[in-house]
Protein backbone atom coordinates (compact mmCIF):
# COMPACT_ATOMS: atom_id res chain seq x y z
CA UNK A 1 0.00 0.00 0.00
CA UNK A 2 1.73 2.94 -1.26
CA UNK A 3 1.34 6.66 0.86
CA UNK A 4 1.38 9.55 -1.06
CA UNK A 5 3.46 12.84 1.09
CA UNK A 6 1.37 14.97 2.45
CA UNK A 7 0.56 18.54 0.42
CA UNK A 8 2.86 21.11 1.36
CA UNK A 9 1.16 23.89 3.73
CA UNK A 10 -0.48 27.27 1.74
CA UNK A 11 -0.93 29.82 2.71
CA UNK A 12 -3.92 30.46 3.30
CA UNK A 13 -6.05 33.75 1.77
CA UNK A 14 -9.96 34.95 3.05
CA UNK A 15 -10.04 38.13 1.00
CA UNK A 16 -7.49 40.02 2.65
CA UNK A 17 -4.38 41.87 1.65
CA UNK A 18 -2.18 39.52 3.38
CA UNK A 19 -1.79 35.39 4.01
CA UNK A 20 -2.86 33.99 7.46
CA UNK A 21 0.40 32.95 8.73
CA UNK A 22 0.78 29.20 9.86
CA UNK A 23 0.26 28.41 13.54
CA UNK A 24 3.39 28.55 14.86
CA UNK A 25 4.59 31.92 12.65
CA UNK A 26 2.24 33.95 15.54
CA UNK A 27 4.69 33.38 18.13
CA UNK A 28 7.63 35.14 15.90
CA UNK A 29 4.93 37.94 14.96
CA UNK A 30 4.28 38.80 18.47
CA UNK A 31 7.46 38.67 19.57
CA UNK A 32 8.68 40.97 16.78
CA UNK A 33 5.54 43.39 17.76
CA UNK A 34 6.85 42.91 21.63
CA UNK A 35 10.22 44.25 20.32
CA UNK A 36 9.33 47.21 18.57
CA UNK A 37 7.04 48.08 21.59
CA UNK A 38 9.52 47.77 23.85
CA UNK A 39 12.15 49.60 21.50
CA UNK A 40 9.72 52.81 21.18
CA UNK A 41 9.32 52.83 25.10
CA UNK A 42 13.34 52.95 25.55
CA UNK A 43 13.08 55.87 23.20
CA UNK A 44 9.85 57.68 25.11
CA UNK A 45 11.51 56.85 28.17
CA UNK A 46 11.25 60.55 29.04
CA UNK A 47 8.94 61.55 27.74
CA UNK A 48 6.19 58.92 29.22
CA UNK A 49 7.76 59.39 32.91
CA UNK A 50 6.97 62.75 32.58
CA UNK A 51 3.58 62.35 31.13
CA UNK A 52 2.81 59.42 33.75
CA UNK A 53 4.24 62.41 36.85
CA UNK A 54 1.43 64.54 35.13
CA UNK A 55 -1.03 61.96 36.31
CA UNK A 56 0.11 61.72 39.70
CA UNK A 57 -0.56 65.92 39.83
CA UNK A 58 -3.95 64.97 38.67
CA UNK A 59 -4.77 62.93 41.01
CA UNK A 60 -2.51 64.69 44.17
CA UNK A 61 -4.44 68.01 43.31
CA UNK A 62 -7.99 65.99 43.23
CA UNK A 63 -7.30 64.73 46.90
CA UNK A 64 -6.46 68.57 47.73
CA UNK A 65 -9.79 69.27 46.30
CA UNK A 66 -11.45 66.58 48.29
CA UNK A 67 -9.70 67.73 51.61
CA UNK A 68 -10.99 71.67 50.87
CA UNK A 69 -14.58 70.12 50.93
CA UNK A 70 -14.11 69.13 54.66
CA UNK A 71 -15.14 71.07 57.48
CA UNK A 72 -13.18 72.52 59.32
CA UNK A 73 -11.09 73.43 56.25
CA UNK A 74 -7.75 73.22 56.40
CA UNK A 75 -5.02 76.02 56.06
CA UNK A 76 -3.29 75.82 52.80
CA UNK A 77 -0.36 76.16 54.37
CA UNK A 78 -0.87 73.12 56.62
CA UNK A 79 -1.78 71.50 53.24
CA UNK A 80 1.66 72.00 52.37
CA UNK A 81 3.48 71.31 55.43
CA UNK A 82 1.72 67.73 55.97
CA UNK A 83 1.94 66.90 52.36
CA UNK A 84 5.44 67.73 51.77
CA UNK A 85 6.50 66.54 55.18
CA UNK A 86 5.01 62.96 54.15
CA UNK A 87 6.90 62.94 50.77
CA UNK A 88 9.88 64.09 52.42
CA UNK A 89 9.96 61.08 55.04
CA UNK A 90 8.82 58.91 51.73
CA UNK A 91 12.14 60.02 49.59
CA UNK A 92 14.41 59.96 52.77
CA UNK A 93 13.45 56.41 53.96
CA UNK A 94 13.61 55.48 50.35
CA UNK A 95 17.44 56.90 49.98
CA UNK A 96 18.15 55.09 52.99
CA UNK A 97 17.52 51.82 51.81
CA UNK A 98 18.82 52.19 48.48
CA UNK A 99 22.49 53.60 50.21
CA UNK A 100 21.85 57.03 48.38
CA UNK A 101 24.85 59.29 49.32
CA UNK A 102 23.98 62.81 50.89
CA UNK A 103 20.34 62.42 51.73
CA UNK A 104 19.26 65.36 53.25
CA UNK A 105 21.34 68.06 51.60
CA UNK A 106 22.35 66.23 48.65
CA UNK A 107 25.28 66.37 46.85
CA UNK A 108 28.11 69.59 47.97
CA UNK A 109 28.07 71.11 44.25
CA UNK A 110 24.43 71.50 43.62
CA UNK A 111 23.08 72.05 46.72
CA UNK A 112 22.58 75.95 46.28
CA UNK A 113 20.59 74.64 43.09
CA UNK A 114 18.13 72.39 45.33
CA UNK A 115 17.96 75.18 47.75
CA UNK A 116 16.52 77.54 45.00
CA UNK A 117 14.30 74.89 43.65
CA UNK A 118 12.90 73.92 46.91
CA UNK A 119 12.35 77.66 48.45
CA UNK A 120 10.99 79.48 45.07
CA UNK A 121 8.82 75.87 44.24
CA UNK A 122 6.99 76.77 47.56
CA UNK A 123 5.48 79.40 45.88
CA UNK A 124 4.06 77.41 43.00
CA UNK A 125 3.12 75.09 45.18
CA UNK A 126 1.05 77.20 47.68
CA UNK A 127 -0.64 78.69 44.31
CA UNK A 128 -2.27 75.65 42.92
CA UNK A 129 -3.66 74.54 46.58
CA UNK A 130 -5.22 78.05 47.32
CA UNK A 131 -6.64 78.14 44.34
CA UNK A 132 -8.27 74.46 44.92
CA UNK A 133 -10.29 76.06 47.22
CA UNK A 134 -12.10 78.54 45.12
CA UNK A 135 -11.56 77.10 41.27
CA UNK A 136 -12.16 73.74 39.62
CA UNK A 137 -9.66 71.62 39.25
CA UNK A 138 -9.42 72.09 35.31
CA UNK A 139 -9.09 76.02 35.76
CA UNK A 140 -6.26 75.67 38.68
CA UNK A 141 -4.57 73.63 36.60
CA UNK A 142 -4.26 75.59 33.21
CA UNK A 143 -3.42 78.45 35.28
CA UNK A 144 -0.35 76.87 35.71
CA UNK A 145 0.20 76.85 32.48
CA UNK A 146 1.05 80.71 31.70
CA UNK A 147 4.67 80.35 33.49
CA UNK A 148 5.70 80.52 29.10
CA UNK A 149 4.72 83.34 29.32
CA UNK A 150 6.01 84.30 32.78
CA UNK A 151 9.32 83.24 32.00
CA UNK A 152 9.70 85.12 28.75
CA UNK A 153 8.84 88.39 30.38
CA UNK A 154 11.15 88.04 33.01
CA UNK A 155 13.95 86.54 30.83
CA UNK A 156 13.69 89.97 28.60
CA UNK A 157 13.80 92.00 31.81
CA UNK A 158 15.87 90.37 33.62
CA UNK A 159 18.04 88.26 31.45
CA UNK A 160 18.17 90.76 28.55
CA UNK A 161 16.55 88.09 26.37
CA UNK A 162 14.88 88.27 23.35
CA UNK A 163 10.91 88.55 23.61
CA UNK A 164 9.17 88.75 20.42
CA UNK A 165 6.05 90.71 19.36
CA UNK A 166 4.29 86.97 18.60
CA UNK A 167 5.46 86.05 22.41
CA UNK A 168 3.64 89.05 23.37
CA UNK A 169 0.22 88.64 21.67
CA UNK A 170 0.36 85.09 22.72
CA UNK A 171 0.56 87.01 26.06
CA UNK A 172 -2.25 89.05 25.57
CA UNK A 173 -4.45 86.33 24.52
CA UNK A 174 -3.35 84.67 27.86
CA UNK A 175 -4.42 87.68 29.78
CA UNK A 176 -8.16 87.38 27.86
CA UNK A 177 -8.17 83.71 29.31
CA UNK A 178 -7.29 84.20 32.54
CA UNK A 179 -10.20 87.10 32.51
CA UNK A 180 -12.48 84.26 31.35
CA UNK A 181 -11.84 82.32 34.08
CA UNK A 182 -11.74 84.78 37.10
CA UNK A 183 -15.08 86.52 35.69
CA UNK A 184 -14.27 89.71 37.03
CA UNK A 185 -18.04 90.94 38.76
CA UNK A 186 -17.37 94.70 37.55
CA UNK A 187 -16.82 93.51 33.55
CA UNK A 188 -19.46 90.48 33.55
CA UNK A 189 -22.05 90.99 35.99
CA UNK A 190 -24.47 88.19 36.85
CA UNK A 191 -22.16 85.62 34.26
CA UNK A 192 -19.51 86.47 37.14
CA UNK A 193 -22.28 84.20 39.86
CA UNK A 194 -23.53 81.47 36.82
CA UNK A 195 -20.28 78.90 36.68
CA UNK A 196 -19.98 75.47 36.11
CA UNK A 197 -20.96 72.95 38.18
CA UNK A 198 -17.27 72.26 39.17
CA UNK A 199 -16.17 76.01 40.01
CA UNK A 200 -15.53 75.21 43.39
CA UNK A 201 -17.15 77.39 46.09
CA UNK A 202 -17.02 81.00 47.13
CA UNK A 203 -18.20 84.65 46.30
CA UNK A 204 -17.06 85.95 42.97
CA UNK A 205 -14.44 88.28 44.86
CA UNK A 206 -13.07 85.50 46.22
CA UNK A 207 -12.76 83.39 43.10
CA UNK A 208 -10.72 86.88 41.84
CA UNK A 209 -8.39 86.37 44.94
CA UNK A 210 -7.50 82.78 44.25
CA UNK A 211 -6.59 84.03 40.82
CA UNK A 212 -4.68 85.93 41.56
CA UNK A 213 -3.14 83.80 44.21
CA UNK A 214 -2.85 81.40 41.21
CA UNK A 215 -0.87 83.75 39.12
CA UNK A 216 1.93 84.16 42.18
CA UNK A 217 2.31 80.45 41.83
CA UNK A 218 2.84 81.22 37.92
CA UNK A 219 5.69 83.44 38.99
CA UNK A 220 7.15 80.47 41.70
CA UNK A 221 6.89 78.22 38.76
CA UNK A 222 9.06 81.02 36.47
CA UNK A 223 11.58 81.45 39.42
CA UNK A 224 12.51 77.34 39.18
CA UNK A 225 13.32 77.89 35.70
CA UNK A 226 16.30 80.01 34.78
CA UNK A 227 14.99 81.45 31.67
CA UNK A 228 11.97 78.99 29.92
CA UNK A 229 9.21 76.93 31.96
CA UNK A 230 9.67 73.05 33.61
CA UNK A 231 11.13 71.21 30.97
CA UNK A 232 13.30 73.84 29.14
CA UNK A 233 16.89 72.98 28.67
CA UNK A 234 17.74 75.47 31.43
CA UNK A 235 15.29 74.60 34.33
CA UNK A 236 16.58 74.11 37.73
CA UNK A 237 16.76 70.40 37.34
CA UNK A 238 18.51 70.33 33.92
CA UNK A 239 20.64 72.83 35.78
CA UNK A 240 21.33 70.00 38.65
CA UNK A 241 21.15 68.00 35.67
CA UNK A 242 22.55 64.08 36.98
CA UNK A 243 25.20 65.54 39.34
CA UNK A 244 22.45 64.24 41.67
CA UNK A 245 19.93 61.65 42.42
CA UNK A 246 16.67 62.46 40.94
CA UNK A 247 15.25 61.87 44.64
CA UNK A 248 17.92 64.68 45.65
CA UNK A 249 15.51 67.36 44.27
CA UNK A 250 12.56 65.92 45.46
CA UNK A 251 13.82 65.99 49.35
CA UNK A 252 15.29 69.43 48.66
CA UNK A 253 11.68 70.82 47.30
CA UNK A 254 10.36 69.27 50.22
CA UNK A 255 12.79 70.43 52.93
CA UNK A 256 12.28 73.64 51.95
CA UNK A 257 8.58 74.12 51.23
CA UNK A 258 8.32 72.53 54.72
CA UNK A 259 10.72 75.23 56.48
CA UNK A 260 8.82 78.38 54.66
CA UNK A 261 5.20 76.37 54.98
CA UNK A 262 6.01 76.30 59.19
CA UNK A 263 7.98 80.08 59.39
CA UNK A 264 4.54 81.34 57.65
CA UNK A 265 1.97 79.25 60.00
CA UNK A 266 4.25 80.43 62.54
CA UNK A 267 4.11 84.14 61.58
CA UNK A 268 0.39 84.20 61.00
CA UNK A 269 -0.72 82.29 63.71
CA UNK A 270 -2.50 80.38 61.70
CA UNK A 271 -3.86 76.78 64.23
CA UNK A 272 -3.58 73.27 62.96
CA UNK A 273 -6.22 71.42 62.46
CA UNK A 274 -6.10 67.82 63.75
CA UNK A 275 -6.97 64.73 61.78
CA UNK A 276 -10.81 64.00 63.51
CA UNK A 277 -11.85 61.22 61.28
CA UNK A 278 -10.22 58.34 58.92
CA UNK A 279 -11.58 59.79 55.86
CA UNK A 280 -9.25 62.97 56.92
CA UNK A 281 -5.96 60.89 57.63
CA UNK A 282 -6.60 58.58 54.38
CA UNK A 283 -6.68 61.67 52.15
CA UNK A 284 -3.80 63.12 54.02
CA UNK A 285 -1.92 59.83 53.76
CA UNK A 286 -2.50 59.86 49.79
CA UNK A 287 -1.81 63.60 48.96
CA UNK A 288 1.61 62.58 50.45
CA UNK A 289 2.18 59.28 48.27
CA UNK A 290 0.58 60.75 45.09
CA UNK A 291 3.15 64.14 45.47
CA UNK A 292 6.05 61.53 46.14
CA UNK A 293 5.53 59.42 42.67
CA UNK A 294 4.44 62.76 40.73
CA UNK A 295 7.77 64.26 41.94
CA UNK A 296 9.63 61.80 41.25
CA UNK A 297 8.71 60.78 38.16
CA UNK A 298 8.87 64.32 37.14
CA UNK A 299 12.33 64.48 38.02
CA UNK A 300 13.40 61.14 36.43
CA UNK A 301 11.39 62.20 33.03
CA UNK A 302 13.19 65.66 33.05
CA UNK A 303 16.68 63.98 33.27
CA UNK A 304 16.50 62.16 30.45
CA UNK A 305 13.83 64.12 27.79
CA UNK A 306 14.41 67.03 25.55
CA UNK A 307 12.79 70.67 26.29
CA UNK A 308 10.13 70.22 23.69
CA UNK A 309 9.12 66.70 24.21
CA UNK A 310 8.98 67.42 27.67
CA UNK A 311 6.79 70.67 27.56
CA UNK A 312 4.09 68.77 25.69
CA UNK A 313 3.76 66.08 28.33
CA UNK A 314 3.83 68.54 30.99
CA UNK A 315 0.61 69.62 29.10
CA UNK A 316 -1.40 66.35 29.10
CA UNK A 317 -2.14 67.30 32.99
CA UNK A 318 -5.41 69.44 32.01
CA UNK A 319 -7.04 66.11 30.01
CA UNK A 320 -6.45 64.47 33.18
CA UNK A 321 -7.93 67.04 35.27
CA UNK A 322 -11.03 67.52 33.01
CA UNK A 323 -11.58 63.70 33.21
CA UNK A 324 -10.74 63.30 36.84
CA UNK A 325 -13.17 66.13 37.48
CA UNK A 326 -16.06 64.84 35.65
CA UNK A 327 -15.76 61.75 37.18
CA UNK A 328 -15.67 62.25 40.70
CA UNK A 329 -17.05 65.53 41.19
CA UNK A 330 -19.62 65.05 38.27
CA UNK A 331 -18.20 68.74 36.99
CA UNK A 332 -19.14 70.62 33.97
CA UNK A 333 -17.26 73.76 33.00
CA UNK A 334 -19.09 77.13 31.99
CA UNK A 335 -18.70 77.99 28.82
CA UNK A 336 -16.07 80.96 29.47
CA UNK A 337 -13.78 78.45 31.69
CA UNK A 338 -13.95 76.67 29.11
CA UNK A 339 -12.83 79.29 26.15
CA UNK A 340 -10.76 80.59 28.33
CA UNK A 341 -8.79 77.45 29.27
CA UNK A 342 -8.39 76.59 25.09
CA UNK A 343 -7.34 80.23 24.64
CA UNK A 344 -4.39 79.89 28.11
CA UNK A 345 -3.25 76.47 26.56
CA UNK A 346 -2.98 77.35 23.31
CA UNK A 347 -1.43 80.66 24.12
CA UNK A 348 1.53 78.27 26.24
CA UNK A 349 1.99 75.71 23.94
CA UNK A 350 2.80 77.86 21.57
CA UNK A 351 5.25 79.63 23.25
CA UNK A 352 6.70 76.65 24.75
CA UNK A 353 7.16 74.76 21.18
CA UNK A 354 9.13 78.10 19.36
CA UNK A 355 11.06 78.37 22.39
CA UNK A 356 12.02 74.35 22.13
CA UNK A 357 12.49 74.43 18.39
CA UNK A 358 14.43 77.78 18.42
CA UNK A 359 16.67 76.22 21.35
CA UNK A 360 17.22 73.26 19.86
CA UNK A 361 19.93 74.01 17.59
CA UNK A 362 21.91 75.80 20.36
CA UNK A 363 21.58 72.94 22.18
CA UNK A 364 22.33 70.44 19.65
CA UNK A 365 25.41 73.20 19.65
CA UNK A 366 26.74 72.72 22.93
CA UNK A 367 26.51 68.59 22.22
CA UNK A 368 28.84 69.38 19.71
CA UNK A 369 30.90 71.40 21.22
CA UNK A 370 31.34 68.91 23.75
CA UNK A 371 31.93 66.27 21.88
CA UNK A 372 34.46 68.37 19.99
CA UNK A 373 36.18 68.96 23.15
CA UNK A 374 36.34 65.29 24.25
CA UNK A 375 37.89 64.09 21.07
CA UNK A 376 40.49 67.08 21.97
CA UNK A 377 41.31 65.82 24.85
CA UNK A 378 41.68 62.50 23.63
CA UNK A 379 43.90 63.54 20.55
CA UNK A 380 45.97 65.48 23.32
CA UNK A 381 46.14 62.34 25.72
CA UNK A 382 47.12 60.78 22.36
CA UNK A 383 49.94 63.04 21.17
CA UNK A 384 51.43 62.82 25.04
CA UNK A 385 51.53 59.29 24.93
CA UNK A 386 52.96 58.93 21.50
CA UNK A 387 55.73 62.03 22.82
CA UNK A 388 56.35 59.67 26.25
CA UNK A 389 56.72 56.69 24.17
CA UNK A 390 59.59 58.86 21.65
CA UNK A 391 61.84 59.91 25.14
CA UNK A 392 61.60 56.45 26.33
CA UNK A 393 63.01 55.00 22.57
CA UNK A 394 65.23 57.64 22.56
CA UNK A 395 66.91 57.11 26.24
CA UNK A 396 67.35 53.34 25.03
Amino acid sequence: MSTSPLPEWQPLSLGFDFPLDPPHGWGSRWRNLHTQFMRQVDANTGLLLVAASQFFFSLMNLVVKQVDTIEPAVPTLELILIRMGITWICCVVYMHYTKVPDPILGPPGVRLLLLARGFVGFFGLFGIYYSLQYLSLSDATVLTFLAPIATGVTGALLLGEVFTLKEALAGLCSLVGVVLIARPTFLFGAAAVDGGTGDGHGTPAKRLVAVGVALIGVLGATGVSQRVLIGHADTTLRAIGKRAHPLHNLVGFCMWCVVVSGIGLGATHTPLVLPHSWEFMFLFIMMGIFGFVAQTLLAMGLQRETAGRGTLAVYIQIVFAAILERIFFSAVPSTLSVVGSLIILSSALYVALTKASSAAPQEEGFKLLAHAEADGAELQDLDLDLEAGKVEKDAL
